[in-house]
């Protein structure tokens, strides 16, 4: 089968292709999980072309996937590449600004796949959801777990009923509101429905850390309400794997190990709740290969990807509510923000005054010889 789609990439450090070596041969993560990895797996997908500011990253990425058409300048890349797919993969900062400027340049782009979180201010996120829109182009934002497979399967059983009224969602990983922004997406998910959030409380690590004027990425506990009805405990802060928990009138499904191993209880007459044989897939991709059929299918189709940039702004969303709660002494904030000013500086840009890519931190301090 030829390619019938082309593809490129616009930073190309951690997550564009040198994550799959890192978390190489762990037992809880299916691979690929990089930009580049998963556009090598699909046959309809052709790589054109990458981009990245810093020459040390266009020469690594060169050298370890054999390729020469790599630029400096995103825009020219563009210009002279014309993909129909992009994926961005810089830090946060640039990350607005890229995607609307994409939207705004006429090179035949059809859909924008950039990392999470989507933004970093409600402001931006706006400004790119819009330009997207306007331009007709489908924008994904990279929470893969909506794109994973069994959770795919969760969600599909929750929607058919299995476990009948969803009633609360909990979620647990160490991280950040923003840059870890997966819980907040996957708890949307898990909740049913559209998963739009009314209102949140929230209870966060560090008081001071969390002050007025203090937009730094925090951890720490985030309890949403959503207008179904259902309810979601998200804690980020000391449990270091992926678990959650979906609890309905009628059933439950347990999550352990980031889906390592998977669980359906169902009403077994009046006699309680027995667990169930959850439902196999014969062939699993990784959910990053899977987000790449789902980009496909919604250019084909103009429907919006399972994790959409209406999802990441919402997901943002509810983080400035979650920290303007701690604020205000853990009282409900209802949604929508009204100051769209508001912004949470995505831990991974607090990593290095320069605002270096991490990929790039790593390799400057390795030792030479």
């Amino acid at each position: 089968m030829s390619a019938r789609y082309r593809a490129a990439i616009i930073g190309l450090g951690r997550i564009a292709t040198m994550i799959d070596d890192e978390v190489a041969g762990s037992p809880y993560l299916m691979l690929p999980m990089s930009h580049m990895g998963s556009y090598l797996e699909v046959r309809e997908v052709e790589f054109v072309g990458g981009a990245d500011t810093y020459q040390e990253q266009r020469e690594a990425f060169g050298r370890k996937h054999g390729v020469t058409n790599l630029y400096s300048d995103y825009r020219e890349m563009l210009e002279r590449e014309r993909p129909d797919i992009v994926s961005v993969c810089t830090s946060a900062r640039p990350r607005a600004e890229i995607v609307t400027t994409i939207a705004e340049m006429d090179v035949g782009v059809r859909a924008i796949w950039a990392e999470k979180p989507i933004a970093m201010s409600l402001e931006e996120a706006d400004r790119m959801v819009g330009a997207c829109r306007e331009a007709g182009i489908a924008l994904a934002v990279n929470c893969a777990r909506r794109w994973d497979a069994w959770y795919s399967k969760a969600r599909e059983l929750i929607d058919a009923g299995a476990i009948g009224e969803v009633m609360q969602v909990t979620v647990y990983q160490v991280g950040n509101l923003s840059h870890n922004s997966h819980m907040l997406n996957l708890a949307r998910f898990l909740a049913g429905g559209g998963g739009r959030v009314e209102w949140v409380f929230g209870d966060l690590d560090d008081d001071s850390a969390a002050g007025p004027g203090e937009d730094d990425d925090l951890g720490g506990i985030s309890y949403l309400a959503f207008e179904n009805g259902a309810r979601a405990l998200v804690r980020q802060d000391k449990w270091r794997y992926c678990e959650s928990e979906v609890v309905g009138t009628e059933g439950r499904i347990r999550v352990l190990n980031d889906t390592q191993d998977v669980e359906l209880w169902t009403r077994d007459g009046e006699d309680g709740l027995s667990r169930r044989l959850f439902p196999r897939r014969q062939k699993i991709e990784s959910a990053t290969v899977r987000a790449v059929r789902d980009i496909m299918r919604c250019i084909e189709t103009g429907d919006e990807p399972a994790s959409s940039g209406e999802d990441g702004r919402h997901d943002l969303e509810v983080a400035v509510a979650v920290r303007e709660s701690h604020r205000r002494g853990g009282v409900k904030v209802r949604l929508p923000i009204a100051d769209r000013a508001q912004r949470i500086n995505s831990y991974e840009t607090l990593l290095s005054a320069e605002d270096l890519p991490r990929a790039l931190q790593r390799r400057r301090r390795q030792p030479s010889g």
